[in-house]
């Protein structure tokens, strides 16, 4: 006989629960519950609970011990927002954490809400999002509490990147806790951090959406004020802000426009971070921050003067390209050599060496992605080649100038390189005439012809040696 029981809900707390056709361990099983499932209590037979799952439109019995009751009411909110507290930071428990969250959301009533709450559901959703990215526990079924989480409101956006998949949550959460007025600043840095993550960024946006959504970034990020932060948060917040503006500058010199204050601007917060601050767990944001902004670096820069013995000319060519001419007064009939570009040619980073054999230039043809490209002779022709930071499915990187070494004809250059999630730094020197490695090393110190050849404006400017 069933105890009739008054209306109540309870919450699935163990995976793998399975719903049965009836009140016996042998009976057959309907589905399988999650941990975060909501269920609505209709009865009680011996030590099974009659209940209704409204996500599977499914009702059937399940082990009382596998559920715990869940009230909604002003009262039940304090005990709601402990077991929050605990499950927030419970790797595993996300779909649990933000069901209990969305009860107690339900239960305070409104005028009590604060950004904890949402703060924590959040978190607990983006962790979840980059577990579905390959980052969590292969032993959690990621799929089976995404499908839980979304009957909360929970959404996902998923995109290829890099031959995988990345998921990533839409932050709406994030979004209400930037606009909730009782939220504390750390709370709104942190919202702002995550809602502004590069990697949950589709690499198919198309340039102009990408800037309009880069501006947004940074509005976003700029609206936090330091005052109130914690020292990590602080140098988050400006290693954030210098990939952003970074990104920005690059935008605006893709569509013709002045780059010196972005570029000068992603400068100086990479230079208010301090990374002592950021620990171990962090710093891998600070890397990113480095690469970004070493790609768009040329933007601050202000061109000098090229040496009348060869010049470097930029003009537009196909619709979207740039094209680069390398001409010298000794040689009237029109360019030596030319190559055109999608991205962006720094003109500023223009250098002519090898005794006037050869001129070396940056150019970015993607935000975080820079090239050396490389004019020299070669069977008595001018050529040009490219030589970029990586080859390997790379995700970011820069490739930089930094010295000549005559009696060999080496180019030395470093580079950092972003390859299936891990940042790789290397110094080179590469044979000018055919352009082959020769050596390379993790420090430029570790290269002798570093020590002596390496040219000072790089020493001077580079972020390679940080």
């Amino acid at each position: 006989m069933i105890l009739a029981l008054a209306a109540a809900l309870a919450i699935v707390v163990q995976d793998h629960t399975p719903l049965r056709s009836a009140a016996q361990s042998g009976a057959t099983e309907l589905t399988t519950l999650w941990q975060g499932d909501v269920l609505e209590v209709r009865g009680e037979r011996a030590g099974y609970l009659q209940v209704y799952n409204y996500r599977r439109e499914r009702a059937g019995y399940l082990r009382s011990e596998a559920v715990r009751p869940l009230g909604l009411t002003p009262g039940d909110a304090p005990e709601l927002l402990a077991v929050l507290r605990f499950l927030r930071d419970s790797r595993g428990s996300e779909a649990l954490g933000i069901s209990y969250g969305a009860a107690y959301i339900k239960a305070v009533p409104a005028q009590a809400l604060t950004a904890e709450p949402l703060e924590a559901m959040a978190r607990m959703a983006e962790r979840l999002a980059d577990s579905a990215s390959g980052s969590g526990d292969p032993a959690v079924d990621v799929g089976a509490h995404l499908d839980v989480v979304a009957q909360l409101g929970i959404h996902m956006r998923s995109f290829e990147r890099n031959g995988r998949m990345q998921v990533c949550y839409d932050g709406e959460l994030f979004h209400r806790v930037l606009m909730l007025p009782r939220a504390s600043p750390e709370e709104r840095a942190l919202a702002a951090l995550s809602l502004t993550r590069p990697d949950c960024i589709d690499p198919a946006l198309v340039p102009a959406p990408r800037a309009a959504l880069d501006l947004e970034r940074g509005a976003a990020l700029d609206g936090i004020a330091e005052r109130e932060l914690t020292p990590l948060t602080r140098s988050r917040l400006h290693a954030r802000r210098a990939a952003v503006w970074a990104s920005i500058a690059f935008a605006q010199a893709h569509h013709g426009g002045p780059a010196t204050a972005a570029g000068q601007r992603a400068l100086t917060e990479l230079l208010s971070v301090h990374p002592s601050e950021l620990g171990e767990d962090r710093k891998v944001e600070y890397t990113d921050a480095i690469v970004r902004v070493s790609a768009s670096r040329w933007a601050s820069a202000i061109a000098a003067r090229q040496p009348q013995s060869l010049t470097l000319s930029a003009a537009p060519g196909d619709a979207g390209q740039t094209c680069v001419s390398l001409r010298s007064p000794r040689v009237s009939a029109g360019a030596l050599t030319q190559r055109c570009s999608y991205g962006v040619p720094w003109l500023a980073s223009a250098q002519v060496i090898a005794q006037g054999q050869a001129v070396v230039l940056a150019v970015q043809p993607l935000e975080g992605w820079r090239e050396l490209w490389i004019f020299h002779k070669k069977a008595g022709a001018w050529i040009v080649e490219v030589v970029p930071p990586g080859i390997n499915d790379p995700e970011l990187g820069y490739i930089e100038y930094a010295g000549y070494v005559p009696a060999t004809r080496r180019l030395l250059v470093a580079l950092e390189v972003k390859e299936r999630g891990h940042f790789r730094r290397t110094f080179e020197e590469l044979r000018l005439d055919d352009l082959v490695t020769i050596r390379q090393a993790s420090s430029p110190d570790l290269l002798r012809d570093f020590g002596r050849w390496q040219d000072a404006n790089w020493r001077r400017e580079t972020l390679a040696l940080h």
